[in-house]
């Protein structure tokens, strides 16, 4: 019962950001709020691996965490030189 409730309060977290990512049309809101969703789903696909008790999707999440939002920001420092030239 308090794994549903977790997963529950989880995919909650999750619709914050997409909304906030959905209702605005600043660039930077956007990428904020695609960050906040790329870090959740990292955290729950760990919660899942450890539950399963399976190291390969916790390998995969770690990866998401550690490289996915990297890249997120490398795009952010592109689109912020794009508009400054």
């Amino acid at each position: 019962m308090n794994l549903e409730i977790a997963i529950i309060a989880m995919l909650v977290a999750l619709l914050i950001p997409i909304y906030e990512a959905w209702k605005t049309d600043d660039v930077w809101q956007k990428m904020l709020a695609l960050a906040s969703i790329s870090s959740k789903v990292a955290i729950m696909i760990l919660f899942v691996s450890v539950l399963r008790d399976d190291w390969m999707i916790g390998v995969v999440a770690v990866i998401i965490l550690s490289i996915g939002n990297a890249a997120l920001m490398l795009l952010a420092q592109i689109l912020k030189r794009l508009n400054q030239v």
